[in-house]
């Protein structure tokens, strides 16, 4: 079967293809002026298909591939009727006459070039078997509509794309079987680049149908068994949240829906069958894994690009990436001097710092409203097949009306285009993925397909782009050292930066005018609502300005992102590398003992001794040795409820108690050394700082208290609160002088207050204290991990967070099964461990993110979890009526 050279590419931007008719192009043998006649005599015909479109017919010749298309543009036709000969032995009466001012042939001898237009003539197409009156109709009311301006163009077309969707029907016979169930249907278009065609998408219990309007496409419908469905993710499209992409066996597809609620309605729908079993990537998740050097920086930022609603088959929302090389002019490359690289805390618009002093002069003569740097965006559908035009020369002609760019304006050398993006005024786009993608070896920098694009101011043809001499004229050398640079320490160590520019804090806000980031309002999402502007021209004028000046990307953080941790400084690095995913994880019973007559509150391993400390709400605190596997103390402190144990370096035990004390016991001499009336309500956690003799401590009244040499009149520190605190940590290093102290609340917030200690251990600023995470219900439990670097803090709304100290960042986060309501970090901040309220324990690999084991170590609730280093694990919880203290032999 011979392939149609017919493509929807060869009509305008997002024109819709209706259908199409066998006909005979039939030949007159008099003029053109002649020919108007209804008497002039046929000479010859051609045989093809006749589409119809909405804004124009195109003919397309069957036998000849040298034959050109025709396109026939509505607003170009001065009449559309039917042809009547008056002599009755020339042809049957199905002939359809257009005549027009001027036409376009495309695809002259098969060859990609630019279109030609020619002087208007009466056009004669003899249908075969449709029968002209059924069709006429519609093309003359195109034919009308293209005399409207283009809102009610659109609106008219609109009306005849919603009449289609209603006569079309969809065959029941497509289904699988008797027992699949239609769910729901709804208009739609399916997105390509340059490329709108609506359809019907339908949703059964087993299947996903599109079936598009027109014959396009070989088949008249699209299946997709949900079972084979690997991504199913809600895209953003026009500035409008009303895009859905469904990937599965390497296919794509991606539609538009007609406002969001439809769109939400099939997401939810399709999310609820039994057959779709889709798990997304949690966002979190990845970015921790790149933080720990899993992920490459390529492949995070098309991860964020995709996050941030970007894709290829959207080239007003194409992905993004940045400039990371400066030096396009030297003969050898070293990526070891920091020098070749580009600043990427600034945007491009930026970096020349006095071309940004010209561009913030006239800005500030702008009125107050609306104002912004730059006039023109980083990434445009005309700014994405500058770069690709070689590789896709049909977009650029569908862009452009049929025409390349001037071949001075092309993109020809690498060294010119970042030189223009550092000097002119309205020039500061980025790059895009294909410039770092080793796979497809810079295939986009070559005229593989030996097109005429024109030449040059000097005479010198279009050809291949000019490559700096360090590529040695090899594209694929010139992306390999591309992506070595992009995968670099320097930018890895600085790429957060221009994620903060592009997807972050600095995008949009104060923040971005501090960052001269400021770009035109309708760049922005949220700066209009399309669905609320009833003006249909104010309307179409806003989504040609979108469509056309590129967008945003979606914001994804409000806080600064993290850095990437570098090979020398990762906790895979630091620790040798953590257990394979492939690796079971054994973990097995090794001894318990049945401790407390009531809830344990508090578990405590002290390693240099091999003693697990452990306190209950019956008032006692015992200890167990695990070298002699036995109890060796057991002390009743109070009748009031113990809410906390622990060491201090001179080996005293600090428990903390219900009846508003704190209570330290003499571990050498056996006896309760002192008591001090430490809050005006019960003593709900206290953390010892390592290394010093203070003493963080916090109750129900709503304070925190800092204490030196654990005296009643040491507080040296005091944080009063709204809302009672229920757990605390505490870090210090020997060689800081700062205190940091996590904080949290029954309400859910989780404070981080840091204090200046001087030598004296008196604390010199006690106000610095910032709201860090806000958790739906209480806080559970809070730790920093072993360096200070991150937060892990649980709730009882059973969210469990990982937030970056230095940035605030939640770095990853995991709605629990259950509460959690033990957890501490093991083998180097590798993994966690978490014990749940149900007896389950959970061991993270905190490098990607994932369970590496979930284990039932108790029936009942846990209430403390503890890992010694060499991998022994530690419970305490509850079984049946029981209450126990596990240990543990693991391979960690």
């Amino acid at each position: 079967m011979e392939k149609e050279r017919f493509s929807l590419l060869l009509l305008e931007p997002g024109e819709i293809y209706f259908e199409d008719f066998s006909v005979d192009l039939l030949q007159p043998d008099v003029d053109q002026q002649q020919s108007k006649s209804s008497s002039s005599s046929l000479q010859s015909s051609l045989i093809g298909r006749l589409k119809m479109c909405s804004k124009s017919v195109v003919f397309e010749a069957k036998d000849d591939i040298r034959q050109p298309l025709i396109k026939i543009a509505y607003k170009d036709c001065l009449q559309i009727r039917r042809w009547e000969p008056t002599r009755l032995d020339t042809v049957e009466c199905n002939v359809l006459a257009i005549e027009c001012s001027h036409f376009t042939e495309m695809l002259n001898d098969n060859v990609v070039q630019p279109y030609q237009q020619k002087d208007g003539k009466v056009f004669l197409f003899n249908f075969h078997y449709a029968k002209l009156e059924d069709y006429i109709q519609q093309l003359c009311q195109l034919h009308r509509a293209s005399t409207l301006h283009a809102y009610e163009q659109n609106s008219m077309i609109a009306t005849i794309v919603f009449s289609r969707h209603n006569r079309v029907k969809f065959n029941p016979l497509w289904l699988e079987n008797l027992y699949e169930k239609i769910i729901c249907d709804y208009q739609v278009d399916e997105i390509n680049p340059l490329v709108v065609n609506p359809g019907r998408l339908l949703l059964t219990n087993a299947f996903v149908y599109f079936q598009p309007y027109n014959n396009i496409q070989r088949y008249p419908v699209v299946k997709i068994r949900l079972k084979t469905i690997q991504s199913f993710t809600k895209r953003r499209f026009l500035l409008r949240h009303v895009g859905l992409e469904i990937r599965w066996a390497d296919q794509l597809l991606y539609v538009s829906f007609r406002n969001q609620t439809v769109r939400d309605d099939f997401y939810a729908k399709t999310t609820q069958q039994d057959d779709f079993s889709v798990v997304e990537q949690i966002p979190e998740s990845i970015t921790l894994k790149w933080q720990n050097g899993l992920i490459s920086n390529y492949d995070y930022l098309l991860y964020l690009n995709s996050l941030a609603d970007r894709t290829y088959q959207d080239l007003t929302q194409y992905p993004v990436f940045p400039w990371v090389i400066c030096d396009y002019t030297s003969d050898e490359l070293d990526l070891g001097d920091a020098k070749v690289y580009r600043d990427l805390t600034k945007p491009v618009g930026a970096l020349n710092e006095e071309r940004l002093q010209r561009l913030k002069e006239r800005c500030e003569e702008m009125g107050d409203d609306q104002k912004f740097l730059y006039g023109s965006h980083y990434s445009a559908p005309g700014l994405v097949l500058f770069y690709l035009v070689r590789k896709y020369p049909k977009l650029m002609l569908c862009l452009q009306n049929g025409r390349f760019d001037h071949p001075d304006r092309m993109f020809n050398k690498v060294e010119d285009v970042y030189s223009n993006c550092m000097i002119n005024m309205a020039d500061f786009k980025e790059l895009i993925p294909e410039f770092y993608d080793t796979e497809t070896g810079g295939d986009f920098l070559v005229n593989k397909m030996k097109i005429n694009f024109g030449a040059r101011f000097d005479g010198t043809p279009v050809n291949h782009v000019q490559l700096p001499k360090w590529a040695k004229g090899s594209p694929e050398k010139f992306v390999g050292m591309l992506r070595e640079a992009l995968e670099s320490d320097f930018v890895s160590s600085n790429l957060h930066h221009w994620i903060d520019l592009i997807f972050g804090y600095k995008q949009r806000g104060e923040e971005a005018l501090k960052a001269d980031n400021l770009f035109y309002h309708l760049c922005y999402e949220g700066s209009v609502d399309l669905d609320q502007i009833k003006d249909l021209a104010a309307r179409h004028a806003l989504e040609v300005q979108i469509s056309e000046f590129g967008q945003i990307p979606k914001q994804l953080f409000r806080t600064p992102h993290v850095s990437k941790l570098l090979k020398v400084d990762s906790p895979l690095a630091l620790s040798g590398g953590s257990l394979p995913l492939d690796c079971e994880l054994l973990i097995e019973l090794d001894a318990q003992y049945f401790s407390h007559k009531d809830e344990i509150t508090s578990l405590l391993l002290d390693e240099p001794t091999a003693n697990i400390f452990t306190s209950s709400k019956d008032g006692t605190f015992k200890c167990y040795n695990l070298i002699e596997r036995r109890q060796i103390r057991s002390v009743q402190i109070s009748d009031m409820p113990l809410s906390a144990i622990r060491l201090t370096s001179a080996k005293a035990a600090i428990l903390g108690c219900w009846d508003n004390s704190i209570i330290i016991y003499n571990l050498d001499y056996g006896k309760v050394s002192q008591v001090i009336p430490a809050h005006d309500d019960a003593v709900s956690c206290i953390s010892c700082v390592q290394g010093s003799d203070l003493l963080v401590s916090g109750s129900w009244d709503c304070s925190v208290k800092v204490w030196n040499n654990f005296h009643i009149d040491a507080v040296i520190g005091y944080l009063p609160l709204e809302d009672k605190i229920v757990c605390l940590d505490t870090f210090k290093t020997a060689s800081e002088d700062c205190l940091k102290v996590l904080v949290g609340s029954a309400s859910g917030e989780l404070f981080l207050w840091q204090l200046q200690i001087t030598d004296q251990n008196r604390a010199v600023d006690s106000e610095d204290h910032r709201l860090i995470l806000q958790h739906r219900d209480g806080v559970t439990v809070v730790r920093f991990n072993r360096s200070c670097s991150m937060i892990v803090s649980c709730g009882e709304d059973r969210m469990f967070n990982i937030v970056d100290i230095e940035t605030g960042m939640v770095i990853f986060k995991r709605e629990m099964p259950a509460v959690v309501s033990g957890l501490c970090w093991a083998k180097d901040d590798q993994y966690l461990l978490m014990g749940d309220r149900t007896g389950l324990l959970y061991v993270w690999n905190m490098l990607e993110g994932l369970i590496q084991k979930e284990i039932r170590v108790h029936s009942d609730c846990i209430y403390g979890v503890g890992c010694s280093r060499d991998g022994q694990i530690i419970t305490s919880g509850k079984d049946d009526r029981d209450y126990c203290v596990k240990i543990w032999k693991s391979n960690l």
